[in-house]
């Protein structure tokens, strides 16, 4: 296990950087091999946010990118900048000539391009590990669905369902604040923000030879490109197995609230899970003909008694978790968001967007 102490840059000090900077304060409660780590830097083009950002939660300096990027001392790179910049972010951490981790919130990058360039920088990296922010792989009850599916009990998947579907975006007061993420997909919109998660999800049960064969979209105010999907959703078929389903990604979802919910109908039975009750996930089994509620709480390894094993665990749990596995190695993961992981993701979210625009420009003929 590596116990180097850990030199930690951050890159962006928007909200998902709060959540990082906590799941970093977080390790040493939970574990008890957390290694040593040192917030010394974080940095954004913006001065009035990154000073009090650094103040607040125990950075040692606030600089622009060029400062941060001369930085020798820094070994640990998290990149939560805009997505638009996470290429550019990524490829200058990897010249950094101390780094040796990188941590890069989804999506990856943008365009195919960027795909193929991110992929030979790895390559050419073997050395620095990289990991991509699709903290619910660490959900405790969805690493045991997964630990289960990959058993075998339920034979052959046949057809599968997957949402994630959000509703704040309803409110113009909420489209106003979060702009940002309106713009066209595959940079932004509802399947490159919510999606990936489904995405990645669906990849981790799957594998990575899924193909996307149609795509829809719809929602529409005036405030909001229509480049930008409010509601998609993709139909894929699995070219391994012949199992065929649909995923979608909502933000205009009344009622929903933040709700990832997914379902996988097999020859042997059927699994399912919902963000609603994340303490635990449901199979069936044709044989004995019963519904079966696999509790599962905060059951994460090592064992820790922080806060409890049978609490529920919460969104944040899982990104802790996804950090200690970061720094530590730790290799009991049924699938871990590595580089490939993330951009295997993104293909289908670049793909979505392809599909999507055809959509658009085709639906008068339909």
């Amino acid at each position: 296990m590596d116990k180097e102490k850990a030199i930690v840059g951050f890159i962006g000090a928007g909200g998902i950087a709060r959540s990082h900077a906590y799941s970093l304060n977080s390790l040493k409660y939970y574990y008890n091999d957390a290694p040593e780590i040192e917030s010394a830097a974080v940095c954004t083009t913006k001065q009035d946010s990154r000073e009090p950002f650094a103040k607040r939660f125990g950075f040692l300096k606030s600089c622009d990118l060029k400062k941060f990027l001369a930085d020798k001392r820094i070994n640990t790179v998290f990149i939560l900048g805009p997505n638009k910049v996470h290429f550019e972010h990524i490829k200058a951490v990897l010249e950094m000539s101390s780094i040796k981790r990188i941590y890069i919130e989804k999506p990856v990058c943008s365009n195919l391009d960027e795909e193929n360039a991110i992929r030979k920088l790895a390559e050419t990296h073997p050395g620095i590990k990289i990991q991509v922010g699709f903290q619910y792989l660490f959900t405790a009850a969805i690493r045991e669905a997964l630990i289960f599916w990959k058993s075998g009990k339920l034979g052959m998947p046949l057809h599968f369902d997957i949402k994630y579907y959000h509703s704040d975006y309803l409110k113009k007061e909420y489209r106003d604040k979060r702009a940002s993420r309106l713009t066209p997909a595959p940079d932004g919109g509802a399947m490159a923000d919510l999606g990936s998660h489904a995405v990645s999800l669906l990849i981790a049960f799957l594998g990575n030879r899924l193909h996307i064969t149609g795509a829809l979209q719809s929602g529409h105010f005036d405030d909001v490109t229509d480049k930008s999907d409010l509601f998609s959703q993709i139909s894929l078929y699995d070219e391994i197995t012949n199992a065929v389903g649909t995923l979608s990604a909502s933000r205009i979802s009344s009622g929903s609230g933040d709700n990832l919910s997914l379902e996988f109908y097999a020859e042997k039975g059927s699994l399912r899970y919902s963000s609603c009750s994340s303490d635990y996930f449901e199979y069936y089994n044709e044989e004995t003909d019963l519904w079966v509620k696999k509790m599962v709480g905060s059951n994460y390894k090592p064992v820790t008694s922080f806060p409890s094993g049978h609490v529920p665990p919460g969104w944040l749990r899982p990104m802790v978790h996804a950090h200690y596995v970061f720094f530590t190695g730790h290799s009991d993961e049924v699938v871990i968001p590595d580089i490939e992981h993330g951009l295997q993701v993104q293909r289908l979210v670049r793909e979505t967007a392809e599909r999507l625009r055809g959509f658009r420009e085709n639906k008068c003929n339909y």
